[in-house]
């Protein structure tokens, strides 16, 4: 989710009004005295569901939100990466996790807090992981331990299920729509 601007970062005024601009049809924040258009789009989130020996890696948050719950390793692309650079950083940071094999496993909108979610599946190189600086635990679950009532997001739970039901996808990719379940609210599903 992003935060409401407060200056305008072409001129920093802090005129800004929530507006349709001219030539457009969404409402925006537009500078009262440059008329800099501020345009917030979605963020986009990478991670993978990484297997070894019939087992998934999962990790335990050590940060907000969720603190103490079970994810897959994922987190915000950072600019000048690719989508599998960031599965790729984001196992390392959170697992100190390698991947082999890798391959985009699911495309998801989470249109409730303008978020779009890539998981690729891959063997977890040797087996090895550790906690990282967002983690406070790592462990390997065969499908019958997955905590599931202990998973941290939706998109998690849901990539998990279709990981179990189809494995890694072999060139097919799941894409949809995850949205909270009724009486959640709209909170943000994964943070740094």
């Amino acid at each position: 989710m992003h935060a409401e601007p407060v200056y305008c970062p072409q001129c920093g005024a802090s005129s800004l009004e929530y507006r349709i601009p001219e030539g457009d049809t969404k409402r925006r924040n537009v500078c009262a005295r440059c008329g800099y258009i501020i345009y917030q789009n979605p963020l986009m989130v990478a991670g993978a569901v990484l297997e070894w020996e019939g087992k998934i890696l999962l990790c335990k948050r050590a940060i907000k939100p969720r603190f103490g719950l079970w994810t897959l390793p994922a987190g915000f692309m950072e600019n000048h990466e690719t989508l599998e650079e960031c599965a790729r950083r984001e196992s390392m940071e959170e697992a100190t996790a390698e991947i082999e094999n890798i391959a985009l496993f699911s495309l998801y909108s989470l249109p409730h807090i303008s978020q779009i979610y890539a998981i690729y599946s891959g063997v977890l190189a040797g087996g090895k992981s550790e906690p990282g600086e967002e983690s406070s635990a790592t462990d390997l679950f065969t499908p019958e331990e997955i905590p599931w009532d202990d998973i941290a997001f939706d998109i998690i739970r849901e990539n998990l299920r279709l990981y179990l039901e189809h494995g890694p996808g072999n060139g097919h990719v799941h894409t949809g729509t995850v949205m909270p379940h009724p009486g959640a609210g709209a909170q943000a599903e994964t943070g740094r």
